[in-house]
């Protein structure tokens, strides 16, 4: 099992080796990092810690994937700094959509909203780790799409806040 983020390693030339992230550590037997990081996925997709409603909030959004059907609602506090005081989010979906917005709700709890502002495509397929096509990027960027018309208070999301 899992116990926290690890760093991207593509090959391990030594069984057993040992990689610290964060505070974590994981043993490794030869486990492809791509299998490792679809086993983060699916625990954040069956597990996840953030998702509810918060009420009160200070900004909510919601918006759909009409390709697939995947929604996704985020809900933040905001602390009088102007920093993420709480968030979380809600929806249905696929695994990809709703793992992205777990660990996207996770990255931004105490953050700016300045610095949310700034998060892009790439920070979102780092959260997740693996390469994603054209299908599967655009439930994986759902949420991002959601939190970033959110906190820029716009009415209607549009696929140019993720890039």
């Amino acid at each position: 099992m899992i116990f926290g983020r690890t760093e991207t390693r593509r090959s391990n030339p030594r069984a057993n080796e040992e990689i610290a992230s964060g505070g974590y550590t994981l043993a490794m037997t030869g486990v492809n990092m791509d299998d490792l990081y679809r086993e983060v996925i699916i625990e954040h997709y069956k597990n996840p810690s953030y998702r509810g409603k918060l009420d009160p909030h200070d900004i909510s959004f919601a918006d759909n994937n009409p390709l697939c059907g995947d929604h996704i609602q985020i809900d933040l506090r905001v602390d009088a700094d102007g920093k993420v005081a709480d968030a979380r989010f809600d929806g249905h979906g696929c695994a990809i959509s709703q793992a992205s917005a777990d660990l996207l709700i996770e990255s931004i709890i105490g953050k700016p909203l300045d610095e949310v502002k700034q998060l892009n495509k790439q920070d979102v397929l780092d959260l997740l780790g693996i390469d994603l096509g054209p299908v599967r990027l655009k439930c994986a960027l759902l949420s991002l799409k959601v939190l970033k018309a959110g906190v820029y208070g716009l009415g209607e999301a549009s696929d140019e806040l993720v890039e």
